[in-house]
């Protein structure tokens, strides 16, 4: 017996090549499948870390907010509203900035670095609920004053 290379049906020049069969080129062109891209890194999420003191901020605000308007306790009621409005402002800022540099975006705007600009009607409709929520809570506390 000699060793040699065995006959594959690629030397016979009669021979039709199948569907999924290697011609003396490389694969055949029709079996060829799209390829698909699968992102490697993780997604980026907020830790809980970056939570925790946005979410004890939060609470901590609004129950010095809430406490003085349904309770009314006299004349420092308005001041400790006032507070628990700020450190609950505060609180939804740094929690914004967490969310953004994470990659999350308010809805309708565009995410950061894709060059679109956003819709004006998208904005105009976030500063119209954020002036009213803001203006609801100044006349609240100012009906504690009188």
């Amino acid at each position: 017996m000699e060793a040699g290379p065995r006959d594959t049906g690629q030397d016979a020049p009669d021979t039709q090549h199948e569907a999924g069969s290697l011609s003396p080129y490389g694969p055949d062109e029709l079996d060829l499948t799209p390829e698909v891209e699968v992102e490697l890194r993780p997604t980026r999420r907020l830790r809980i870390w970056q939570l925790a003191p946005i979410v004890t901020l939060a609470a901590m605000g609004s129950l010095m907010f809430a406490f003085p308007l349904a309770f009314e306790f006299g004349d420092g009621g308005a001041v400790v509203a006032m507070l628990g409005l700020l450190i609950s402002c505060c609180a939804a800022g740094w929690g914004m900035m967490a969310a953004r540099r994470v990659g999350h975006t308010w809805p309708g705007l565009p995410s950061r670095g894709s060059g679109e600009r956003p819709d004006w009607r998208v904005i105009v409709l976030y500063v119209a609920v954020c002036a009213a929520l803001v203006a609801l809570a100044v006349w609240r506390v100012a009906r504690l004053r009188s």
